[in-house]
Parts: C-alpha cells; sequence; structure tokens
C-alpha cells in the first residue's frame, strides 16, 4: 500500500512542486498551508511521513514539530531554505528525524523520503525476541513500544532504530560512523550532529539523570555503548 505523505508548507508552488514530485513516484499526497493545521492534519489522517516547513507564518515547523511530537511518533523531516547549522539542529533537537534544505533536487528528496519511511518500517518490525530488559528499560519488540518501569515513552521511528542498535549490540563499543550508516544510511557517515542530537534525546527520554548515562554511555575516544549493569559507566 503506498505511503500517505503530508506535505506542509506556506508557499504553493513548494506545495505544488513536491506533490507532483512524491505522486510520481506513488506516494499518496495530502497538504497543509501552515504549522496548526499540520497540526491538525496528522492527528486527523495519521500520514506515514510528515514533510515540514520551518519558516511558516502564525505557528513555525518547529513548534509544530514539538506539538505533533506530544502524541504521535510519525517521522518527520523538516524542510527549510535556512542554512545555518543551528535551524537544523533545532528542527532535530525537537523530534524531527531528518531535514532538506531549499533549493533541493527531485533525487534528494525521494531518497530522503524513501530512507526515512525505511527507518519507520523498520522499527515496526518484530525481532526474534519478544522482549528486551536491562534495569527499569524495556522493549516490546512485539508492539515496537518503550518502557521505563511502568510508563510508556514515545520514540520517533528514528530514535527507536538508534535505540535498537544498542539493544542488539548490548556490551559492544560501536564507532559513530556505524551508527550513523546503520540507522540513517551510509550518506550520512560523517554527519556527527544528527547522531548526538538523537543520543542526546534518547538520554533525555531515558535516562534519570542524562549527564549520568546508564542505557547509552560515552567511551571517549571509541564510541558508544550499552552497557552491562556491572560495567562502571562514563559519563558523556
Amino acid at each position: 500500500m503506498s505511503a500517505l505523505i503530508l506535505v506542509v508548507d506556506d508557499e504553493p508552488r513548494y506545495v505544488r512542486l513536491m506533490e507532483a514530485n512524491l505522486v510520481s513516484a506513488g506516494y499518496k499526497v495530502i497538504t497543509a498551508a501552515g504549522g496548526q493545521e499540520a497540526v491538525d492534519t496528522v492527528d486527523a489522517n495519521r500520514p506515514d511521513l510528515v514533510l515540514l516547513d520551518i519558516m511558516m507564518p502564525d505557528l513555525d515547523g518547529i513548534e509544530a514539530c514539538e506539538r505533533i511530537r506530544r502524541f504521535s511518533a510519525v517521522p518527520i523531516i523538516m524542510v527549510t531554505a535556512l542554512s545555518d547549522e543551528r535551524d537544523r539542529v533545532r528542527g532535530l533537537d525537537v523530534g524531527a528525524d531528518d531535514y532538506i534544505v531549499k533549493p533541493y533536487s527531485v533525487t534528494e528528496l525521494l531518497a530522503r523520503v524513501r530512507a526515512v519511511l525505511r527507518r519507520a518500517q523498520f522499527s515496526e518490525s518484530s525481532s526474534q525476541q519478544s522482549a528486551f530488559s536491562h534495569g527499569k528499560l524495556r522493549v516490546d519488540f512485539a508492539r515496537a513500544q518503550v518502557y521505563i518501569g511502568d510508563t510508556e515513552v514515545l520514540l520517533s521511528a528514528t530514535e527507536y532504530r538508534l535505540l535498537l542498535q544498542f539493544v542488539q549490540n548490548k556490551g559492544r563499543i560501536m564507532t559513530s560512523e556505524v551508527l550513523l550508516e546503520n540507522v540513517w544510511g551510509q550518506s550520512y557517515r560523517e554527519d556527527k550532529e544528527v547522531l548526538w542530537v538523537s543520543i542526546s534525546r534518547l538520554r533525555q527520554k531515558l535516562e534519570d539523570h542524562p549527564k549520568e548515562p546508564r542505557y547509552i554511555v560515552t567511551r571517549p575516544g571509541l564510541g558508544y555503548t550499552m552497557p552491562y549493569p556491572d560495567e562502571t559507566s562514563a559519563n558523556s
């Protein structure tokens, strides 16, 4: 079944362009012209992916992303004309899964869409195990749900896939390059900023004390690991 993609932009020409390219590639498309309309549309239609412009009047993409993340883990790609890395970080920091900068080629747009949808599909697939437990952390693979104690933690598709890398390689040190390639794809091997922001978000959601992590620990000069309970953690 074709994925349903929500395109959000206050400039009609960009909406028409993205819609035409996505429909030609076999996707179903719905649109919204502003941030609040985007939030309402996600709630009502449950799309498979959101392409969300940052610069919009009334409610910008950053705030719209924050509001969507309060009730949905739908994959979100931020679309912006801003090349300043601080704006990209802001988008990732509020829960976006990826970003694309205007002007972009059709090839790049479709590649980003395919990559994020693949990550989401992988995140929803079941594991050979039914569940994983580590301290207060519990992962229900069949339902793709994560809990700290009895409280469910809402993760985006990318955050969940990143967590699975640590779960499936518990006790092993994983380099930044390996994590980036396994979660985002080979073209992201040098994009350390994406990884830093995503690990920071995971720690904020999973750790009692994010600056003294138990589940995702930095090994300086080596990479990251989910240590066994009896190992000594290193602060990030």
